[in-house]
């Protein structure tokens, strides 16, 4: 059979990826206390990264207050540039595009994992999870600290090699709690209406892309992760997604990114009022004036060809875990031998450093595993 996401993808001007195909951001734990990139991590995306067109890294904090989960991988400092550069280069030399994605935990990060700082986020409104602090609110001068963190952030991808920057605005992260309405109950111009919650991730944006036009010697890529929805009353629902979407696309955004847990999800909040699908309505919404990655539970080729029924690219998180070879596989036509359960006697084939691993055994819901 021939599929289409196995043909090769032009995002932007000079910068075409091999098949539309890219690895998911996944959250490894791997990096050391200081942030930088371990030789496990190396391995881990050294051999993961000869199959698809781009390989999206673990999400990197801008900022040392900003950690949601711990040893995560920074982009902080100048000092984890050199780190950077190294993951950069193994992820090209396997013929991959490197995505460096960017984030700030906001009201999610926690005192553990940030010398006991409390957490910041837009307005003092504690997550409905049960660690959660209540957050400390962002002031004027704090919040234009934290553009030019995420600008710092671009410049030190730019000269760690790599071809992109991925803004992480999903996942209920500060970029996010800015958009929501649970989060975000200020009065000035950073809050209120939903014209002026998106003013943060635009004025995000805007930063970010003076700084690629300023350093960027090369076609480098911005683009943005977001959640449709989200659970809590009030929350982001589908008509404000499709206000931030065009927003971002009025801004240039180089692609779009989905975040949900299935590519055919239907709606968390709204399912007796949407006879479609979420990633169908926003796939048709957006309209191929940008790129759209559609991600979550895309298992096999046929699943993938259907996610691009609404996308123009695939993201695929699990399956390159179980199985690096999945995208040569299908090339290969030899789709019948992709693995689809984690094999725990054969763990050293994996090459999947120890808190990841440990992580994946430790939820069997989240990943197929057998002896």
């Amino acid at each position: 059979m021939t599929y289409t996401f196995l043909d090769p993808f032009t995002i932007k001007k000079g910068l075409t990826l091999k098949n539309r195909v890219l690895m998911a951001p996944m959250t490894t734990s791997s990096s050391t206390t200081e942030g930088d990139v371990t030789d496990a991590e190396l391995i881990y995306y050294l051999v993961r990264s000869n199959g698809p067109g781009a390989v999206i890294t673990a999400c990197a904090y801008i900022s040392s207050e900003g950690q949601a989960f711990p040893n995560g991988m920074s982009v902080a400092k100048d000092s984890h540039i050199d780190g950077l550069s190294r993951l950069a280069t193994v992820i090209k030399l396997q013929g991959a595009k490197p995505i460096l994605q960017i984030y700030h935990g906001g009201r999610m990060s926690q005192r553990k994992y940030n010398g006991g700082r409390q957490p910041i986020s837009p307005s003092p409104v504690r997550a409905e999870r049960k660690w959660a602090d209540t957050p400390k609110e962002l002031t004027e001068g704090g919040i234009n600290i934290l553009i030019h963190q995420f600008g710092s952030a671009v410049r030190r991808a730019i000269e760690a090699g790599f071809d992109g920057v991925e803004l992480h605005g999903a996942n209920t992260y500060l970029l996010q709690q800015f958009f929501s309405p649970h989060s975000n109950q200020r009065s000035d111009k950073w809050g209120g209406s939903m014209e002026k919650r998106v003013n943060f991730p635009l004025e995000v944006v805007r930063h970010c892309q003076s700084i690629i036009e300023e350093y960027a010697d090369r076609p480098f890529l911005l683009g943005y992760r977001f959640s449709p929805e989200e659970v809590e009353t009030p929350g982001i629902r589908l008509h404000d997604t499709l206000f931030l979407v065009d927003a971002l696309i009025r801004e240039n955004i180089d692609y779009l990114h989905l975040s949900v847990n299935y590519y055919y999800q239907p709606s968390l909040v709204g399912f007796r009022n949407y006879k479609e699908q979420i990633p169908y309505q926003i796939g048709r919404h957006i309209n191929s004036r940008v790129p759209l990655i559609s991600v979550g539970a895309i298992k096999m080729p046929t699943d993938a060809e259907k996610a691009l029924d609404y996308s123009q690219l695939v993201a695929l998180g699990k399956p390159l875990i179980i199985d690096p070879q999945w995208v040569q596989k299908v090339e290969n036509n030899d789709e019948k031998s992709i693995q689809t359960t984690l094999r725990l006697s054969k763990k050293s084939a994996y090459h999947i450093p120890d808190p990841l691993w440990n992580t994946l055994i430790s939820i069997p819901k989240w990943i197929p595993i057998r002896e």
